[in-house]
Protein backbone atom coordinates (compact mmCIF):
# COMPACT_ATOMS: atom_id res chain seq x y z
CA UNK A 1 0.00 0.00 0.00
CA UNK A 2 1.25 3.43 -1.24
CA UNK A 3 0.59 4.98 2.47
CA UNK A 4 2.02 2.80 4.17
CA UNK A 5 5.67 2.63 2.58
CA UNK A 6 5.48 6.62 2.37
CA UNK A 7 4.28 5.98 6.89
CA UNK A 8 7.86 3.95 6.78
CA UNK A 9 10.11 6.24 5.28
CA UNK A 10 8.72 9.31 6.80
CA UNK A 11 9.36 7.32 10.04
CA UNK A 12 12.73 5.88 8.83
CA UNK A 13 13.72 9.92 7.99
CA UNK A 14 12.87 10.92 11.41
CA UNK A 15 15.05 8.46 13.11
CA UNK A 16 18.07 9.69 10.90
CA UNK A 17 17.50 12.91 12.22
CA UNK A 18 17.68 12.08 16.13
CA UNK A 19 20.57 9.75 14.85
CA UNK A 20 22.63 12.42 13.49
CA UNK A 21 21.58 15.09 16.49
CA UNK A 22 23.31 12.29 18.46
CA UNK A 23 26.37 11.87 16.43
CA UNK A 24 26.76 15.67 16.30
CA UNK A 25 27.12 15.76 20.02
CA UNK A 26 29.31 12.65 20.20
CA UNK A 27 31.91 14.09 17.63
CA UNK A 28 31.95 17.83 18.44
CA UNK A 29 31.95 17.21 22.72
CA UNK A 30 35.50 15.60 22.75
CA UNK A 31 37.69 17.90 20.93
CA UNK A 32 35.85 21.38 21.21
CA UNK A 33 38.18 22.23 24.68
CA UNK A 34 41.41 21.88 22.99
CA UNK A 35 40.39 22.99 19.17
CA UNK A 36 39.56 26.35 21.77
CA UNK A 37 43.14 26.02 22.88
CA UNK A 38 44.38 26.10 19.04
CA UNK A 39 42.24 29.76 19.00
CA UNK A 40 43.62 30.69 22.14
CA UNK A 41 40.43 30.95 23.87
CA UNK A 42 39.81 31.50 27.57
CA UNK A 43 38.73 28.91 29.52
CA UNK A 44 34.67 30.09 30.12
CA UNK A 45 34.55 29.93 26.33
CA UNK A 46 33.93 26.10 26.97
CA UNK A 47 30.48 26.33 28.97
CA UNK A 48 29.68 29.83 26.47
CA UNK A 49 30.51 27.31 23.61
CA UNK A 50 28.22 24.17 25.09
CA UNK A 51 25.30 26.51 26.70
CA UNK A 52 25.01 28.40 23.14
CA UNK A 53 24.07 25.46 21.43
CA UNK A 54 21.47 24.54 23.88
CA UNK A 55 20.59 28.61 24.29
CA UNK A 56 19.14 29.12 20.50
CA UNK A 57 17.85 25.07 20.74
CA UNK A 58 15.56 26.31 23.87
CA UNK A 59 14.45 29.65 21.77
CA UNK A 60 14.15 28.18 18.80
CA UNK A 61 11.52 24.94 19.78
CA UNK A 62 8.38 26.72 20.51
CA UNK A 63 9.18 28.66 17.44
CA UNK A 64 8.67 26.10 15.45
CA UNK A 65 6.56 24.28 17.19
CA UNK A 66 4.17 27.16 16.47
CA UNK A 67 4.28 27.51 13.14
CA UNK A 68 3.77 23.49 12.92
CA UNK A 69 0.60 23.58 15.13
CA UNK A 70 -0.44 26.50 12.12
CA UNK A 71 0.59 24.77 9.11
CA UNK A 72 0.64 21.09 10.14
CA UNK A 73 3.66 21.08 8.24
CA UNK A 74 6.46 19.39 9.37
CA UNK A 75 8.69 18.80 6.14
CA UNK A 76 9.07 22.24 5.38
CA UNK A 77 10.18 23.26 8.92
CA UNK A 78 12.70 20.10 8.82
CA UNK A 79 14.22 21.58 5.75
CA UNK A 80 14.24 25.14 6.90
CA UNK A 81 15.93 24.34 10.19
CA UNK A 82 18.25 22.09 8.63
CA UNK A 83 19.98 24.86 6.95
CA UNK A 84 20.94 26.11 10.73
CA UNK A 85 23.02 22.65 11.16
CA UNK A 86 24.75 23.09 7.96
CA UNK A 87 25.68 26.65 7.84
CA UNK A 88 26.19 26.47 11.81
CA UNK A 89 28.49 22.86 11.46
CA UNK A 90 30.72 24.73 8.40
CA UNK A 91 31.43 27.86 10.97
CA UNK A 92 32.49 25.60 13.11
CA UNK A 93 34.72 23.96 10.29
CA UNK A 94 36.58 26.94 9.21
CA UNK A 95 37.71 27.80 12.58
CA UNK A 96 39.01 31.10 12.01
CA UNK A 97 38.26 32.44 15.71
CA UNK A 98 36.52 31.84 19.20
CA UNK A 99 34.21 34.09 18.30
CA UNK A 100 33.31 32.52 15.05
CA UNK A 101 33.53 29.05 16.86
CA UNK A 102 30.57 30.08 19.52
CA UNK A 103 28.48 31.81 16.78
CA UNK A 104 28.60 28.15 14.99
CA UNK A 105 26.81 27.00 17.95
CA UNK A 106 24.64 29.20 18.19
CA UNK A 107 23.35 28.74 14.70
CA UNK A 108 23.70 24.96 14.57
CA UNK A 109 21.50 25.02 17.98
CA UNK A 110 18.84 26.90 15.74
CA UNK A 111 18.74 23.54 13.99
CA UNK A 112 17.46 21.43 17.06
CA UNK A 113 14.62 23.32 17.48
CA UNK A 114 12.91 21.42 14.58
CA UNK A 115 12.59 17.99 17.19
CA UNK A 116 9.45 19.97 18.54
CA UNK A 117 7.74 19.99 15.33
CA UNK A 118 8.63 16.41 15.05
CA UNK A 119 7.09 15.71 18.44
CA UNK A 120 4.00 17.28 17.34
CA UNK A 121 3.62 15.22 14.31
CA UNK A 122 4.11 11.94 16.49
CA UNK A 123 1.42 13.22 18.59
CA UNK A 124 -0.59 13.78 16.13
CA UNK A 125 -0.21 10.71 14.05
CA UNK A 126 -0.07 8.17 17.04
CA UNK A 127 -2.80 7.01 19.27
CA UNK A 128 -2.42 7.99 23.31
CA UNK A 129 -1.72 4.42 23.93
CA UNK A 130 0.75 3.65 21.02
CA UNK A 131 3.33 7.20 22.12
CA UNK A 132 5.66 5.52 24.81
CA UNK A 133 6.36 2.90 22.57
CA UNK A 134 7.35 5.53 19.14
CA UNK A 135 8.72 8.33 21.49
CA UNK A 136 11.22 5.17 23.20
CA UNK A 137 12.35 4.26 19.65
CA UNK A 138 12.86 7.87 18.86
CA UNK A 139 15.03 8.41 22.15
CA UNK A 140 16.92 5.23 20.91
CA UNK A 141 18.05 6.43 17.65
CA UNK A 142 19.72 9.48 19.56
CA UNK A 143 21.24 7.37 22.02
CA UNK A 144 22.48 4.92 19.63
CA UNK A 145 24.00 8.21 17.49
CA UNK A 146 25.76 8.64 20.97
CA UNK A 147 27.24 5.39 21.02
CA UNK A 148 28.54 5.31 17.46
CA UNK A 149 29.50 8.86 17.53
CA UNK A 150 33.42 8.17 19.22
CA UNK A 151 33.83 5.83 16.35
CA UNK A 152 34.04 8.23 13.57
CA UNK A 153 36.53 10.45 15.94
CA UNK A 154 38.76 7.08 15.05
CA UNK A 155 39.07 8.12 11.95
CA UNK A 156 38.38 11.89 11.91
CA UNK A 157 41.08 11.99 14.84
CA UNK A 158 43.72 11.11 11.32
CA UNK A 159 42.58 14.24 8.74
CA UNK A 160 45.44 16.14 8.26
CA UNK A 161 45.50 18.35 4.90
CA UNK A 162 44.12 21.79 3.53
CA UNK A 163 40.62 22.24 1.39
CA UNK A 164 41.04 25.71 -0.24
CA UNK A 165 41.86 27.93 2.51
CA UNK A 166 40.99 25.49 5.10
CA UNK A 167 42.72 23.36 7.22
CA UNK A 168 41.46 19.84 8.20
CA UNK A 169 42.57 18.60 11.22
CA UNK A 170 41.14 16.34 14.13
CA UNK A 171 39.55 19.65 15.56
CA UNK A 172 38.10 21.06 12.22
CA UNK A 173 37.25 17.72 10.76
CA UNK A 174 34.13 17.18 12.69
CA UNK A 175 32.49 20.19 11.63
CA UNK A 176 32.85 19.58 8.19
CA UNK A 177 31.69 16.03 8.59
CA UNK A 178 28.19 17.03 10.46
CA UNK A 179 27.96 19.33 7.51
CA UNK A 180 28.38 16.95 4.89
CA UNK A 181 25.61 14.58 6.94
CA UNK A 182 23.12 17.35 7.28
CA UNK A 183 23.29 17.84 3.70
CA UNK A 184 23.09 13.84 3.34
CA UNK A 185 19.70 14.34 5.58
CA UNK A 186 18.03 17.13 3.37
CA UNK A 187 18.11 15.02 0.25
CA UNK A 188 16.65 12.17 2.32
CA UNK A 189 14.06 14.53 3.90
CA UNK A 190 12.80 16.19 0.39
CA UNK A 191 12.84 12.20 -1.34
CA UNK A 192 11.99 10.29 1.66
CA UNK A 193 9.60 12.55 4.38
CA UNK A 194 5.51 13.20 3.66
CA UNK A 195 3.72 15.46 5.57
CA UNK A 196 1.30 12.62 6.36
CA UNK A 197 -2.77 13.34 7.26
CA UNK A 198 -2.99 13.37 11.28
CA UNK A 199 -4.46 10.10 12.85
CA UNK A 200 -8.29 10.95 12.25
CA UNK A 201 -8.04 11.63 8.60
CA UNK A 202 -5.43 8.20 8.03
CA UNK A 203 -8.84 6.14 9.71
CA UNK A 204 -10.69 8.13 7.70
CA UNK A 205 -8.66 7.06 4.34
CA UNK A 206 -7.82 3.75 5.45
CA UNK A 207 -11.66 2.90 5.61
CA UNK A 208 -11.93 4.41 2.68
CA UNK A 209 -9.46 2.31 0.98
CA UNK A 210 -9.92 -0.99 2.33
CA UNK A 211 -13.75 -0.03 0.78
CA UNK A 212 -12.54 0.41 -2.63
CA UNK A 213 -10.62 -2.87 -2.56
CA UNK A 214 -13.55 -4.35 -1.72
CA UNK A 215 -15.58 -2.87 -4.63
CA UNK A 216 -17.90 -1.33 -2.74
CA UNK A 217 -19.77 1.55 -5.08
CA UNK A 218 -18.54 4.60 -2.77
CA UNK A 219 -20.50 7.27 -5.35
CA UNK A 220 -23.36 9.14 -3.17
CA UNK A 221 -22.38 7.34 0.18
CA UNK A 222 -20.28 9.05 1.90
CA UNK A 223 -21.28 9.78 5.29
CA UNK A 224 -21.22 13.58 6.60
CA UNK A 225 -18.79 14.31 9.67
CA UNK A 226 -21.22 14.37 13.09
CA UNK A 227 -19.99 15.66 16.61
CA UNK A 228 -18.83 12.65 18.07
CA UNK A 229 -16.34 12.12 15.30
CA UNK A 230 -14.97 16.05 15.85
CA UNK A 231 -14.74 14.92 19.60
CA UNK A 232 -12.79 11.49 19.37
CA UNK A 233 -10.39 12.82 17.03
CA UNK A 234 -9.99 16.09 18.98
CA UNK A 235 -7.53 18.05 17.48
CA UNK A 236 -6.71 15.86 15.13
CA UNK A 237 -9.01 17.59 12.26
CA UNK A 238 -7.87 20.44 10.43
CA UNK A 239 -10.33 23.11 9.54
CA UNK A 240 -10.23 21.72 6.19
CA UNK A 241 -11.89 18.50 7.21
CA UNK A 242 -14.74 20.67 8.83
CA UNK A 243 -14.91 23.59 7.24
CA UNK A 244 -18.75 22.83 6.28
CA UNK A 245 -20.87 20.34 7.52
CA UNK A 246 -24.42 19.87 6.07
CA UNK A 247 -27.17 20.72 8.06
CA UNK A 248 -30.23 18.91 8.26
CA UNK A 249 -31.80 20.54 5.19
CA UNK A 250 -29.31 19.75 3.53
CA UNK A 251 -27.31 22.92 2.86
CA UNK A 252 -24.35 23.50 4.12
CA UNK A 253 -23.16 24.83 7.23
CA UNK A 254 -20.87 28.56 6.99
CA UNK A 255 -17.50 28.12 8.71
CA UNK A 256 -17.37 29.66 12.11
CA UNK A 257 -15.06 32.14 13.05
CA UNK A 258 -14.12 29.58 15.46
CA UNK A 259 -13.56 27.13 12.98
CA UNK A 260 -11.27 29.34 10.52
CA UNK A 261 -8.44 30.42 13.44
CA UNK A 262 -6.59 27.38 13.29
CA UNK A 263 -5.18 25.96 16.67
CA UNK A 264 -5.00 28.81 18.69
CA UNK A 265 -7.93 30.29 18.74
CA UNK A 266 -9.60 30.63 22.76
CA UNK A 267 -5.96 28.74 23.30
CA UNK A 268 -4.65 30.27 26.94
CA UNK A 269 -1.31 30.03 28.34
CA UNK A 270 -2.66 29.63 31.84
CA UNK A 271 -5.51 27.14 30.93
CA UNK A 272 -3.31 24.99 29.08
CA UNK A 273 -0.03 24.71 30.98
CA UNK A 274 -0.91 26.50 34.80
CA UNK A 275 -2.06 22.96 35.73
CA UNK A 276 -1.11 20.49 38.23
CA UNK A 277 -0.33 17.75 35.76
CA UNK A 278 1.19 19.57 33.25
CA UNK A 279 3.43 21.15 35.96
CA UNK A 280 4.72 17.98 37.46
CA UNK A 281 5.91 16.78 33.73
CA UNK A 282 7.81 20.34 33.25
CA UNK A 283 8.97 20.03 36.63
CA UNK A 284 10.50 16.31 35.89
CA UNK A 285 11.66 17.20 32.41
CA UNK A 286 14.00 19.83 34.33
CA UNK A 287 14.99 17.62 37.45
CA UNK A 288 16.05 14.78 35.56
CA UNK A 289 18.02 16.70 33.03
CA UNK A 290 19.66 19.52 35.52
CA UNK A 291 20.88 16.06 37.61
CA UNK A 292 21.83 14.09 34.46
CA UNK A 293 24.09 16.71 33.09
CA UNK A 294 25.62 17.84 36.09
CA UNK A 295 26.35 14.29 36.76
CA UNK A 296 27.97 14.22 33.45
CA UNK A 297 30.10 17.32 33.83
CA UNK A 298 30.95 15.44 37.21
CA UNK A 299 32.09 11.94 36.11
CA UNK A 300 34.92 12.77 34.10
CA UNK A 301 36.91 14.60 36.85
CA UNK A 302 36.06 12.07 39.41
CA UNK A 303 37.06 9.40 37.07
CA UNK A 304 40.86 11.09 36.88
CA UNK A 305 41.38 12.15 40.87
CA UNK A 306 40.35 8.32 41.57
CA UNK A 307 40.75 6.12 39.70
CA UNK A 308 43.47 8.16 36.51
CA UNK A 309 41.54 7.60 33.75
CA UNK A 310 42.55 8.94 30.34
CA UNK A 311 40.64 9.46 27.10
CA UNK A 312 40.38 5.81 26.40
CA UNK A 313 39.33 4.58 29.83
CA UNK A 314 36.32 7.43 29.26
CA UNK A 315 35.57 6.45 26.49
CA UNK A 316 34.86 2.85 27.27
CA UNK A 317 32.16 4.05 30.20
CA UNK A 318 30.29 6.63 28.36
CA UNK A 319 30.34 3.39 25.42
CA UNK A 320 28.45 0.94 28.33
CA UNK A 321 26.13 3.82 29.46
CA UNK A 322 25.21 4.18 25.85
CA UNK A 323 24.57 0.27 25.50
CA UNK A 324 22.87 0.62 28.98
CA UNK A 325 21.02 3.63 28.00
CA UNK A 326 19.69 2.22 24.54
CA UNK A 327 18.72 -1.41 26.18
CA UNK A 328 16.71 0.74 29.04
CA UNK A 329 14.65 2.15 26.13
CA UNK A 330 13.77 -0.48 24.24
CA UNK A 331 12.53 -2.55 27.96
CA UNK A 332 10.43 1.13 28.40
CA UNK A 333 9.30 0.01 24.96
CA UNK A 334 7.84 -3.26 25.59
CA UNK A 335 6.73 -2.50 29.59
CA UNK A 336 5.14 0.84 28.25
CA UNK A 337 2.52 -1.73 26.45
CA UNK A 338 2.04 -3.46 29.80
CA UNK A 339 1.51 -0.71 32.39
CA UNK A 340 0.31 3.05 32.58
CA UNK A 341 3.24 6.00 31.92
CA UNK A 342 2.55 6.96 35.40
CA UNK A 343 4.05 3.74 36.81
CA UNK A 344 6.69 3.78 34.79
CA UNK A 345 7.35 7.56 35.49
CA UNK A 346 7.03 6.20 39.22
CA UNK A 347 9.53 3.16 38.78
CA UNK A 348 12.43 5.73 37.40
CA UNK A 349 11.90 8.33 39.85
CA UNK A 350 12.29 5.76 42.55
CA UNK A 351 15.85 4.51 40.73
CA UNK A 352 17.21 7.98 40.33
CA UNK A 353 16.63 8.63 43.84
CA UNK A 354 18.25 5.64 45.25
CA UNK A 355 21.54 6.78 42.53
CA UNK A 356 21.29 9.98 44.15
CA UNK A 357 21.44 8.63 47.81
CA UNK A 358 24.00 6.20 46.74
CA UNK A 359 26.33 9.00 45.27
CA UNK A 360 25.69 11.01 48.39
CA UNK A 361 26.92 8.15 50.63
CA UNK A 362 29.45 6.28 48.58
CA UNK A 363 30.99 9.31 46.63
CA UNK A 364 31.00 12.12 48.73
CA UNK A 365 33.69 10.71 51.12
CA UNK A 366 35.02 7.66 49.69
CA UNK A 367 35.42 4.39 51.72
CA UNK A 368 38.10 2.18 51.03
CA UNK A 369 40.22 2.15 47.74
CA UNK A 370 40.57 0.13 44.06
CA UNK A 371 38.48 -2.22 43.33
CA UNK A 372 36.03 -1.69 46.34
CA UNK A 373 36.22 2.45 45.20
CA UNK A 374 35.56 2.02 41.45
CA UNK A 375 32.63 -1.20 42.47
CA UNK A 376 30.67 1.44 44.39
CA UNK A 377 31.43 4.40 41.33
CA UNK A 378 30.11 2.03 38.82
CA UNK A 379 26.90 1.14 40.89
CA UNK A 380 25.86 4.34 41.28
CA UNK A 381 26.34 5.24 37.21
CA UNK A 382 24.28 2.09 36.48
CA UNK A 383 21.31 3.18 38.76
CA UNK A 384 21.47 6.93 37.42
CA UNK A 385 21.93 5.81 33.78
CA UNK A 386 19.23 3.05 34.11
CA UNK A 387 16.59 5.65 35.51
CA UNK A 388 16.82 7.97 32.80
CA UNK A 389 15.18 5.95 29.97
CA UNK A 390 12.15 5.48 32.71
CA UNK A 391 11.77 8.82 33.05
CA UNK A 392 12.31 10.24 30.23
CA UNK A 393 10.03 8.33 27.91
CA UNK A 394 7.09 8.45 30.40
CA UNK A 395 7.44 12.20 30.73
CA UNK A 396 7.34 12.78 27.59
CA UNK A 397 4.23 10.07 26.41
CA UNK A 398 2.21 11.45 29.50
CA UNK A 399 3.03 15.43 28.51
CA UNK A 400 1.84 14.71 24.81
CA UNK A 401 -1.68 12.86 26.67
CA UNK A 402 -2.30 15.70 29.17
CA UNK A 403 -2.02 18.42 26.52
CA UNK A 404 -4.13 19.79 23.77
CA UNK A 405 -3.17 17.48 20.74
CA UNK A 406 -4.14 20.28 18.07
CA UNK A 407 -1.39 22.81 19.60
CA UNK A 408 1.27 19.57 20.03
CA UNK A 409 3.39 21.27 17.96
CA UNK A 410 3.91 24.56 20.71
CA UNK A 411 3.68 22.42 23.92
CA UNK A 412 6.31 20.19 22.98
CA UNK A 413 8.91 23.41 22.10
CA UNK A 414 7.89 24.72 25.35
CA UNK A 415 9.16 21.30 27.10
CA UNK A 416 12.13 20.86 25.32
CA UNK A 417 12.81 24.77 25.91
CA UNK A 418 12.61 23.61 29.69
CA UNK A 419 15.06 20.71 29.17
CA UNK A 420 17.07 22.95 27.33
CA UNK A 421 16.69 25.43 30.27
CA UNK A 422 18.37 22.60 32.32
CA UNK A 423 21.18 21.19 30.10
CA UNK A 424 22.25 24.95 30.62
CA UNK A 425 21.92 25.31 34.45
CA UNK A 426 23.78 21.66 34.84
CA UNK A 427 26.69 21.73 33.95
CA UNK A 428 27.39 25.00 35.39
CA UNK A 429 26.56 24.09 38.68
CA UNK A 430 28.31 21.20 38.73
CA UNK A 431 31.37 23.35 37.11
CA UNK A 432 31.65 25.31 40.56
CA UNK A 433 31.07 22.40 43.12
CA UNK A 434 33.39 19.97 42.01
CA UNK A 435 35.24 20.15 45.25
CA UNK A 436 32.37 20.60 47.43
CA UNK A 437 30.20 17.29 46.59
CA UNK A 438 28.23 17.65 49.68
CA UNK A 439 26.72 20.87 48.59
CA UNK A 440 25.94 19.92 45.04
CA UNK A 441 24.56 16.32 45.23
CA UNK A 442 22.77 17.46 48.40
CA UNK A 443 20.62 20.10 46.44
CA UNK A 444 20.47 17.66 43.73
CA UNK A 445 18.53 15.40 45.88
CA UNK A 446 16.19 17.68 47.39
CA UNK A 447 15.13 18.95 44.04
CA UNK A 448 14.50 14.89 43.60
CA UNK A 449 12.44 14.53 46.32
CA UNK A 450 10.27 18.29 45.61
CA UNK A 451 9.67 15.84 42.20
CA UNK A 452 8.50 12.91 44.33
CA UNK A 453 6.23 14.60 46.32
CA UNK A 454 4.51 16.35 43.73
CA UNK A 455 4.32 12.97 41.83
CA UNK A 456 2.82 11.53 44.85
CA UNK A 457 0.31 14.29 45.49
CA UNK A 458 -1.02 14.10 41.54
CA UNK A 459 -0.36 11.26 41.01
CA UNK A 460 -4.24 10.62 40.01
CA UNK A 461 -3.74 13.24 37.94
CA UNK A 462 -1.37 12.03 35.44
CA UNK A 463 -4.21 9.79 33.09
CA UNK A 464 -4.66 9.80 29.70
CA UNK A 465 -7.18 12.33 28.24
CA UNK A 466 -9.14 9.21 26.93
CA UNK A 467 -10.29 8.58 31.32
CA UNK A 468 -10.45 12.39 31.79
CA UNK A 469 -14.28 13.51 31.39
CA UNK A 470 -14.87 16.01 28.45
CA UNK A 471 -11.25 17.13 28.30
CA UNK A 472 -11.48 17.84 24.62
CA UNK A 473 -14.92 19.97 25.29
CA UNK A 474 -13.23 21.56 28.19
CA UNK A 475 -9.93 22.85 26.12
CA UNK A 476 -12.78 24.49 23.77
CA UNK A 477 -15.18 25.60 26.01
CA UNK A 478 -13.30 27.85 28.47
CA UNK A 479 -12.54 30.95 26.11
Amino acid sequence: MEFQRKKKLTNFTIGLIFLFSGIEYAVILPTIWKYLQTLHAEPYFLGLGLSAFSLTGLLAGPLFGHWSDRTRRTKAIILFANLFEIVGNFMYFMGVSKWLLLSSRLVAGIGTGAGASIFGYLTRATAPEGRATVFAAVMACRQAGLLIGPAFNLFLRLCDFRLGPFIVNKYTSPGLFMCFLWMLLQLAVVFMYWDLPPRGALQREEKKQEEEEEGEDEEGEEKPLVAQDIQKSYGSIQSADIQELPLPNGTLDPPSPSRSMGPFHNFSVSREYLREEVMVLLTAQFITLFNQTALETMVTPLTQKYFNFGELENSAMYCLCGIEVIAGFFFVRWLSGRYADRVILAVGLVICNVSCVWFLIFLCKPRGKGAWLLAQFVIGVFLQVLGLPFVSVSQISLFSKVTAEKTQGFSQGLRRSVGGLATILGPLWAGGLIGNLYVMLGVMMGLLTLLTVMMSVFYNQLVEPRTKTDHADTQEGCG
